[in-house]
C-alpha cells in the first residue's frame, strides 16, 4: 500500500467522517481533481495548441467527446476502488498469471514513461520560456520540485497532497484560460467545430492525440488507488458506500468540467491567435507569438499554466507509476528511488536535441495506443457482479462503456495504419 496514507484497519474512522452531519459536501471532493491534472498536462497543451494553430476550430468536438468519454472513465475507476477496496492494477495482479501479468505490466510502464517524457518536458519548456533556463537543467528542476511534492503525500498524508495539486490545477486553469477574454475567439467558428469531421490523415493523427491527452491510462491507474486511499474501508459499508459513489460522480463530473474548459480554451485561444502565423509549430513558438497577439502579461499567465502543469502532472504520474508497479507485480519501491529513476529517460530525450514538441505529440499518441489496455479490463471489471456485487454497472451504463471502447480501439487501429504506412 502507498507510503504515508492513513489506513484504518476496521474503517470505522473513514465512516464516521463521511456520515457526520454538515460535513458530506466539499470535504469528499478531491480524488477526481488530482486525477484531472492528468488530462491538462504539457501534452494536451502541445496537442491542443498544435490542432488549433494547424486546422482551427476543426477539432473542438474531439475534445468535448473526448471529456466526455473522460467522465465516463474516471466514474467507472473510482467505483472500482471504492467499492472493491483496490486499484485496478491490484485487481489485475491478483487475477493474472505470471506471464500476462509481466506483459501487462511492460506496456503499463512503457506509458507511464510516455507521461512522464511529456510532463518533465513542459515543464522544462515552461521555465525555459519564463526565465531562460536551459532545457535540460529545467528538467532536473521539475523532476526535484516532483519529488518535493511526493514527499508531501508520504509524510503528510492524501488530502495535503490532494490540497497542493489542486491549488496547482487553480492555476493551470488561470494561465490557460486568461487569454479568451483578449483574444477574438470566433464562437460562431466554436460551435461549428462541433461536428465530427476529419480533413486529411494528419487530423486522424492530432486527434489520437488529443484523444491520449485528454483519455490517460495511467489516469484510470491512479483514480481507483486514490478513492481506494481517501475512503480506506468504505467497501465494508454498504450505507457510506453508497454515498460515498453519489459524491464521487460530483467529484468527476466538476473536475472534468474545470479540465474540459482548460483544453478547449488551448485549442480556441491557438485557433484565434496562431492561425497562419510562422513557428506556432512548437510551445515556444506557440508562447511568442500569444505574447506578441494579447501582450506579455498573457504570455507570462501562459507560461506559468504550463509550468504548473508540468509540476503537478509529474507527481501524479509518478504517484500512478509506483500503483502500476506495486499493484501488477506486488512490488514496491520508494516512491522517491522511482521517481530519479523515471526522470532519467526523460532527461536522455531532452539532451538528445530531439524536437521538444513533437516529442509530446508523440508521447500523446502512445498514451492513445495504451487507452484500450487500461479501457478494456477496467469496463469488465465494474460491469462483473462477481467483483462489483449490487454495483456492477447497469446494462445501459456497460453498453454505453463498451461503444466508448470500440470507438477509441477503431481510432487507435486508423493511427497505427496512418503510422505504419508513412501517411500520418
Amino acid at each position: 500500500m502507498t507510503a504515508g496514507v492513513d489506513r484504518p484497519a476496521d474503517g470505522k474512522v473513514a465512516v464516521e467522517r463521511v456520515d457526520r452531519p454538515g460535513r458530506r459536501g466539499m470535504r469528499l471532493l478531491g480524488p477526481a481533481f488530482v486525477a484531472a491534472v492528468a488530462y491538462v498536462d504539457p501534452g494536451n497543451v502541445a496537442a491542443n495548441l498544435t490542432a488549433g494553430a494547424q486546422y482551427g476550430y476543426l477539432l473542438v468536438w474531439v475534445l468535448v467527446a473526448a471529456n466526455l468519454m473522460a467522465m465516463l472513465v474516471q466514474y467507472l475507476s473510482a467505483k472500482l476502488g471504492l467499492v472493491t477496496g483496490r486499484s485496478l492494477p491490484e485487481l489485475l495482479g491478483h487475477r493474472l498469471p505470471r506471464g500476462r501479468r509481466l506483459a501487462y505490466w511492460v506496456q503499463a510502464e512503457i506509458v507511464a514513461a510516455a507521461t512522464d517524457l511529456a510532463e518533465v518536458i513542459g515543464g522544462a519548456i515552461a521555465l525555459h520560456i519564463l526565465f531562460g533556463i536551459p532545457l535540460l537543467a529545467g528538467g532536473v528542476i521539475v523532476g526535484v520540485v516532483s519529488m518535493i511534492l511526493l514527499g508531501v503525500q508520504s509524510r503528510r498524508g492524501q488530502q495535503p497532497f490532494e490540497f497542493v495539486v489542486v491549488g496547482l490545477l487553480a492555476v493551470i486553469t488561470l494561465g490557460f484560460v486568461s487569454g479568451l477574454f483578449y483574444g477574438p475567439i470566433s464562437w460562431g467558428e466554436a460551435v461549428a467545430g462541433m461536428v465530427p469531421r476529419f480533413e486529411g490523415t494528419q487530423t486522424v493523427l492530432l486527434a489520437a492525440g488529443m484523444l491520449g491527452a485528454t483519455v490517460m491510462p495511467h489516469a484510470i491507474y491512479v483514480h481507483s488507488a486514490l478513492a481506494r486511499d481517501r475512503h480506506q474501508g468504505a467497501h465494508a459499508h454498504p450505507g457510506t458506500l453508497g454515498r460515498l459513489l453519489r459524491a464521487t460522480r460530483w467529484d468527476v463530473g466538476l473536475s472534468l468540467l474545470v479540465a474540459g474548459s482548460v483544453n478547449i480554451a488551448m485549442l480556441l485561444l491557438a485557433a484565434a491567435n496562431l492561425s497562419g502565423v510562422s513557428g506556432t509549430d512548437s510551445i515556444e513558438g506557440a508562447h511568442a507569438a500569444i505574447t506578441t497577439a494579447l501582450g506579455p502579461a498573457v504570455g507570462v499567465l501562459f507560461g506559468v499554466g504550463l509550468l504548473a502543469s508540468g509540476l503537478a502532472s509529474t507527481a501524479v504520474g509518478s504517484y500512478a507509476g509506483s500503483e502500476i508497479m506495486g499493484g501488477l507485480l506486488r512490488w514496491r519501491i520508494p516512491q522517491m528511488l522511482r521517481r530519479v529513476l523515471t526522470l532519467i529517460p526523460a532527461l536522455l530525450v531532452i539532451a538528445s536535441g530531439v524536437d521538444p514538441t513533437w516529442a509530446l505529440v508523440l508521447s500523446q499518441v502512445l498514451l492513445s495506443i495504451g487507452i484500450p489496455f487500461a479501457m478494456i479490463p477496467l469496463v469488465r471489471l465494474t460491469g462483473a457482479r462477481a467483483v462489483m456485487g449490487r454495483h456492477a454497472n447497469s446494462t445501459p451504463l456497460q453498453t454505453v462503456a463498451w461503444v466508448v471502447v470500440a470507438l477509441i480501439v477503431a481510432l487507435n487501429a486508423v493511427l497505427l495504419w496512418l503510422t505504419l504506412t508513412g501517411q500520418g
